[in-house]
This record gives C-alpha cells, sequence and structure tokens, in this order.
C-alpha cells in the first residue's frame, strides 16, 4: 500500500495582501522567503536531536486548541531558541496569546498571525519526564 512520508507544504489562503502575511513571517518568525514569494524548509537543517521530526495530528470537534482562532487548522513552527523568539516577538509588537510552557517533548507557545490563524511555536528537546514544569 502507498503511504504518505511526511508534509510536503503548508498553505495558507491569506484574507488580504498576501505579501505583506509573507513579509510578517519573514520579519517576526525568520521565515526565509524565495525569490517566489514562499519558503523551503528543509528538517536536516534543523539542529535538534530529533531529527526534524513533523507531528500530524487531528482535534476534536470541541477543541478549544485553536483558539481564539476560528480557522480549523493551527500551524506548528519548530524553533531553535524559543525565549529568544519570544523576545523578538514582543519587541516587534506581536502579541503572545499562549506559554511559554515546558513539556515532555520541548517548549511551546502560542501567537496570532496578521490574519487571525493561531501559530504554535515549539522549541524540540528530547522526550523527558524532566523537561516538564511542575
Amino acid at each position: 500500500m502507498a503511504k504518505i512520508t511526511g508534509i510536503g507544504g503548508v498553505f495558507l489562503k491569506c484574507k488580504g495582501d498576501s505579501k505583506a502575511l509573507a513579509d510578517w513571517y519573514q520579519k517576526h518568525l525568520g521565515l526565509q522567503l524565495e525569490e517566489w514569494g514562499g519558503a523551503i524548509l528543509k528538517w536536516p537543517e534543523d539542529p535538534s536531536e530529533d531529527g526534524g521530526m513533523t507531528v500530524w495530528s487531528l482535534a476534536a470537534a470541541d477543541s478549544e486548541w485553536f483558539s481564539p482562532s476560528t480557522s480549523s487548522f493551527m500551524i506548528n513552527y519548530r524553533v531553535d531558541n524559543l525565549a529568544e523568539m519570544l523576545d523578538q516577538l514582543r519587541a516587534g509588537g506581536v502579541e503572545i496569546v499562549g506559554g511559554p510552557e515546558s513539556h515532555e517533548n520541548g517548549k511551546f507557545a502560542w501567537i496570532m498571525d496578521p490574519d487571525g490563524n493561531k501559530v504554535e511555536l515549539w522549541q524540540p528537546m528530547p522526550w523527558d519526564e524532566k523537561n516538564k514544569e511542575d
């Protein structure tokens, strides 16, 4: 049987100016844009010990996980240094809507993009109960 081998892309339909939204991701999250306006993320370049894996998961219809966004999706972006990223975002006037939190598999925080999509930021760490906050 043929099977899925990974995430091939993330595509967002913008509510307004797609260039302005791409520029926001470049300015605030450091997304390196290509000439054609999108970005290419290569997991082998990720320095984390997990080798750059991608998680796929479904949320229940009544889940509040994506709130305050009304979108039916949320993208999780891997980051190399969550504390530094949050400092950059605050300095740029971006509201942090949740976190930071520490869990067994890393550190997490949440922001909203200008189109109202909730964005999860994740600094991966090796699975370890000691990573969790009390």
